[in-house]
């Protein structure tokens, strides 16, 4: 027990003895000696004023608690002038309560239940105020009713007309005031216990039966009202006090040990007022006793209903506390995976930053997911994704670093830690956990995943590091997957500029500012130009022109590659139908269109074809879409798309190929008419000397002889190049050897010029 728990006994025990010795005086008193019995409630009084000032002051206590407790400090304290006024009453013989008795005692009702405006109630509503102002406007009207009659017909007519008035209106005081506890006892948001309240409801009963008793009129009514009223009231008081105290000692809180404070107030005010009621009843007529015990059964009534009202929201209350408690872990946890979600992550983190510790915090997205969930379905992914889970989680070390999803593929790691190389150790060790194979059914999978690291700076909030974090995630992507990436301020730059040429990418698409070129596609046995790929610019009003290698990246990450590449196909389609209108014959047969796997996802593209082709008056065949080997392979949903256009008769090419790690596989699976073997395999093949491009190339070309499909050979410079691959048995290529790309304009003109002439080198 606390220090100042131990201290709040003495108040009780002082209480306690007082109230046994007064009734030990009314057993032996003389009747004309009545000072030492009114002694008892100031002592009583005294001792309550203390307890409730010691609990005010204890460290555990919340402010609204504080104030509560000082201001029933203070209305013990103004009612120890009432218990003096009572001693001078008796040692002069004055009748009746004198207002100077009855002053301070109203003082100290309005001060207890303005205490309770720190006890908040559950009406807070205009409606629930208004009911609440009805209530105790009943209460008074009522309480008026009821001592009006007994003024009228049971105070004895040598009574003082200020007396009456004055006991009258203590007694009203101590009904208001007995709702007004009663409230604040069964609220469910108090902060004062609300066992305390209860014993403190009490206070006021006691003082509505002293006042029933004096207004009796009998001599008996008078000394126990004088005697036994103030000790009682204090006696509440200091009960209250001990029960306040306890409570908030306890840390955390839990069930309060059984002690004497707790049956205290039963005893000493129920056993008291059943004393009073017996002794004072033999001194009343039929009518006196009826009233008397009229009062004591409503306001034992009132008692009663509070405290069945008080268990029931009590019952309320935990169920509610329960319900809050589950919505609270469905809030911060992930449902698929039990771990923690965003929301849950972010608070741990936020913990963390405020007190000012070291925080890491690791962005694990897993690679290529999408694919797998596109192939399995969603719940074998979630199976999956389950395993995931449950892997990283034994892979922390223990409670010091939390892992949580945050939805998707994706997770994060909390790091309690700076440290460089700690870091690198985990988000390795992260990493390794991931690409473990794992199982689905009767499928083994190889997953991998990409990382963002960011260690967090002093002053930044969780937001900024989470941002942080993602933008590094997306920088490891970048750069290759299966890697991980620490967050270096830099990349917020380039995040930003990224984001500001988006928005300018935005306005060039309504503004005019792209135009289209067309890189030839040469024969190269006949030297005719056999078709051309559409390739876009972007002529920027301030910053001139700028790198398709710069835009189109930042056009496919904020979703601008959709519009972008549908104003690239209707362009290119409407300008081959000008061609064909002017050039006839002579205008290339098809023109190909470079289209993004973001455009291949979205549901309506085919019929986008369609429209377009049917609005510029073209035919399938005079279209050629070409696809790289990462957008064959990102799903079902973009497979169905290639397989319709296929039958559709628009041709599809295959760009870049040769670059992937499944080409091969890919030709049986995809509808492919062209491939198109990349540059990076053209390079050095003229020398011989990189024996290895030179064998995919070879490789390629036998390979689309038995396949019966064409190939175009990507980024000719040099002569010999060209005639290594005609010697090899590519019959087309591109490149700057024969043109670069082109204006609309000299495109046409080349279509209609003579063929090139490809034994020396043209330009």
């Amino acid at each position: 027990m606390s220090g100042s728990d131990r201290a709040l006994r003495v108040p009780l025990i002082v209480g306690l003895a007082t109230l046994v010795a007064v009734l030990a005086w009314l057993g032996v008193r003389d009747p004309e000696d009545r000072v030492w019995g009114n002694l008892g409630g100031t002592v009583v009084l005294s001792a309550a004023a203390f307890a409730c000032l010691r609990v005010s002051r204890q460290a555990a206590a919340l402010p609204p608690v504080r104030g509560f407790w000082v201001l029933w400090s203070f209305s013990a304290a103004a009612l120890v002038p009432s218990t003096i006024a009572a001693m001078v009453r008796g040692a002069t013989g004055v009748p009746g309560m004198p207002v100077y008795e009855a002053v301070p005692t109203l003082i100290s009702l309005t001060l207890a239940m303005l205490a309770f405006r720190h006890v908040p109630l559950v009406s807070r509503t205009r409606l629930d105020w208004a009911r609440l102002m009805l209530d105790g406007l009943a209460v008074t009207a009522a309480g008026a009713v009821f001592f009006g009659y007994v003024v009228l017909n049971t105070v004895p007519e040598t009574t003082a007309v200020a007396t009456q008035i004055a006991a009258a209106v203590v007694g009203v005081g101590c009904l208001l005031a007995l709702v007004v506890f009663g409230k604040a006892a069964v609220s469910p948001e108090g902060r004062v216990d609300p066992v305390a309240l209860a014993v403190l409801a009490n206070a006021p009963l006691v003082g509505l039966i002293a006042v029933v008793l004096f207004l009796g009129g009998t001599e008996m009514g008078m000394l126990l009202l004088s005697v036994l009223g103030y000790p009682l009231v204090g006696m509440a008081m200091c009960v209250a006090a001990h029960r306040q105290s306890r409570v908030l000692d306890v840390q955390p809180p839990r069930r309060p040990r059984w002690s004497i404070a707790d049956p205290l107030q039963f005893v000493a005010v129920t056993g008291t007022a059943v004393l009073v009621i017996v002794v004072s009843a033999r001194d009343l007529d039929m009518r006196g006793r009826a009233v008397i015990g009229g009062a004591v059964l409503i306001a034992a009534v009132m008692v009663v209903r509070q405290l069945l009202t008080l268990r029931e929201n009590t019952l309320a209350l935990r169920a509610i506390r329960r319900q809050q408690a589950e919505l609270e872990r469905l809030a911060l946890t992930d449902n698929l995976t039990g771990l923690p979600n965003r929301t849950g992550f972010t608070i741990a983190l936020t913990e963390r930053l405020d007190h000012g510790r070291p925080a890491t915090v690791l962005l694990i997205d897993i690679d290529d997911f999408k694919m797998v969930n596109d192939t399995l379905g969603p719940a074998a992914a979630d199976q999956l994704l389950r395993q995931v889970a449950e892997r990283l989680q034994q892979s922390a070390d223990g409670d010091r670093e939390c892992v949580a999803r945050f939805g998707g593929d994706e997770f994060a790691v909390l790091l309690p830690s700076g440290d460089p190389a700690g870091i690198e150790s985990a988000a390795a060790r992260f990493q390794h956990t991931v690409g473990r194979p794992v199982q689905t059914g009767e499928q083994q999978f190889l997953l991998h995943a990409s990382v963002g690291v960011v260690i967090a700076e002093p002053g930044e909030t969780a937001d900024e590091v989470l941002r942080n974090a993602d933008i590094a995630m997306y920088a490891a992507k970048e750069s290759g997957k299966a890697s991980w990436t620490r967050f270096e301020p830099r990349m917020r730059q380039d995040m930003v500029k990224h984001a500001r040429l988006a928005g300018e990418l935005h306005d060039a698409l309504r503004g005019g500012e792209l135009r289209l070129l067309y890189q030839p596609v040469y024969d190269l046995v006949t030297g005719r130009m056999h078709g051309c790929e559409a390739l876009v610019r972007w002529q920027h009003p301030e910053r001139g022109f700028v790198s398709p290698g710069d835009f189109i990246p930042v056009a496919e990450r904020s979703g601008l590659i959709v519009p972008l590449g549908a104003w690239v196909l209707r362009e290119a389609c409407t300008q081959l139908a000008r061609w064909q209108e002017r050039l006839g014959d002579q205008a290339v047969e098809a023109v190909n269109v470079n289209v993004a796997v973001r455009q291949l996802r979205e549901a309506g593209f085919v019929d986008e074809v369609a429209a377009v082709l049917s609005e510029t008056g073209l035919t399938p065949r005079n279209l050629i879409l070409e696809v790289t080997e990462s957008s064959v392979v990102d799903g079902p949903r973009v497979a169905e798309a290639l397989q319709d256009l296929h039958e559709m008769g628009v041709r599809l090419a295959l760009d870049d190929f040769g670059t992937g790690q499944s080409s091969l596989s890919l030709l049986r699976a995809f509808p492919v008419d062209v491939l198109k073997l990349d540059k990076s395999f053209v390079d050095g093949i003229a020398d011989g000397a990189d024996r290895g491009r030179l064998a995919v190339a070879a490789a390629v070309a036998q390979l689309v002889e038995h396949l019966d499909l064409k190939a175009v050979a990507e980024g000719i410079e040099t002569l010999a190049q060209l005639e290594r691959l005609r010697d090899m048995g590519y019959r087309y290529g591109q490149g700057y050897l024969m043109a670069k790309p082109l204006p609309a304009d000299e495109c046409g003109d080349r279509m209609a010029a003579a063929p090139l002439v490809l034994g020396a080198a043209h330009r």
